[in-house]
């Protein structure tokens, strides 16, 4: 069952020239439920343009991206509540407790008191928040702040979660806690889009995954196919491989 489709999508930004800045160029890729789907490439390649539109964060120049069935850019309050977004860069309310912020959100999510605290205590006991749920967030570290992070795109139980560079500065046990999560949310049957420049570590991760480039797919596939196409096994070989055989025969840049 296909959760997330999209088609084409392009994003081109205003310069003062005139002339535009195209981040995003054509891009298309589709991912099943209960699939992890990596959209990877280097600084630059288009990968926050892409993951902010789909989620509706963002408008498109062009394109359609269709979530849980529904066109998130005519429906994108339906989008919203289908999706949980994760980002390394995600902001807190520096004045509340975690505790504070996860029954805040449950409520926005239309639940009643009693539902949203009994939602909230269990991701804190699941996500091993205990020790710091009740500290202001601008007190906790990266870690935790990125666990509470995670307890708020949780909160509501969504379907699909994206996931733009969640690992991004953690320490190696705050990391593995991240990477162990998104696994159990696979098993359990969300989608996942996962960001990262850690292609090691998409490697072990992804079930698919999409090369961006200058804004353009460059690949897309399963690991397996990525190394018939390049010939070489490493992910981050491959995307080597494959830059290098499309700047060669002159693949035009975004």
């Amino acid at each position: 069952m296909t959760m997330i489709a999209v088609d084409n999508l392009t994003k081109v930004f205003p310069t003062p020239d005139g002339r535009g800045k195209s981040a995003v160029h054509g891009v298309s890729f589709r991912v099943d439920k209960g699939e992890i789907y990596g959209l990877l490439g280097p600084n630059g390649a288009g990968k926050t343009t892409t993951l902010r539109i789909i989620s509706g964060l963002m408008s498109p120049t062009s394109g359609s991206a269709v979530l849980s069935g529904y066109n998130v850019f005519d429906r994108p309050q339906e989008v919203k509540r289908s999706i949980g977004f994760l980002t390394a860069n995600t902001g807190l309310y520096q004045r509340l407790s975690p505790r504070d912020i996860l029954r805040y959100f449950a409520e926005l999510h239309g639940m009643d008191r009693k539902r949203a605290i009994e939602r909230s205590e269990r991701l804190i006991e699941w996500l091993d928040m205990t020790d710091f749920a009740d500290l202001r967030c601008g007190a906790l570290s990266t870690g935790q702040r990125q666990r509470t992070n995670i307890g708020r795109a949780l909160i509501a139980d969504p379907p699909i979660l994206i996931m733009d560079e969640p690992t991004l500065g953690l320490d190696v046990l705050s990391n593995r806690m991240i990477l162990d999560f998104i696994r159990r949310e696979r098993s359990v049957g969300k989608t996942i889009v996962l960001s990262t420049h850690y292609l090691d570590e998409a490697e072990g991760m992804c079930d698919r995954v999409g090369l961006l480039h200058n804004g353009r797919i460059i690949a897309d596939g399963t690991l397996d196919e990525l190394r018939k196409c390049a010939g070489t096994d490493r992910l981050s070989s491959i995307f080597l491989t494959l830059i290098h055989e499309r700047q060669s025969v002159g693949f035009p840049a975004a």
